[in-house]
């Protein structure tokens, strides 16, 4: 049975989501099998798509809030999560 989840992380002060960070995210939720959304100031967007992500146009220390909907929904999370976090300058 498909599970659901929901986490939030914080762009690190240093880093805006912009085109390689963007990029980094997508590549990392595409090896994922759940359905996984991005949310940024009350825009969603769909984390598997290069364009939707750019388009949340979230700046640093901005709160993102990740879901997503399947049967690795809990290993995309910590895994997407870890790869926000993970950002450098």
């Amino acid at each position: 049975m498909p599970t659901s989840s929901e986490t939030l992380v914080e762009l690190p002060s240093g880093v805006d989501l912009h085109a390689r960070p963007a990029a980094d995210f997508v590549r990392a939720a595409l090896g994922f099998k759940s359905h996984v959304t991005v949310s940024s100031n009350g825009r969603d967007a769909d984390a598997k798509s290069l364009l939707a992500v750019l388009a949340l146009g979230a700046k640093r220390g901005t709160t993102l809030r990740l879901s997503a909907e399947g049967d690795d929904a809990g290993a995309a999370l910590e895994a997407l999560a870890g790869c926000i976090v993970g950002f450098r300058e």
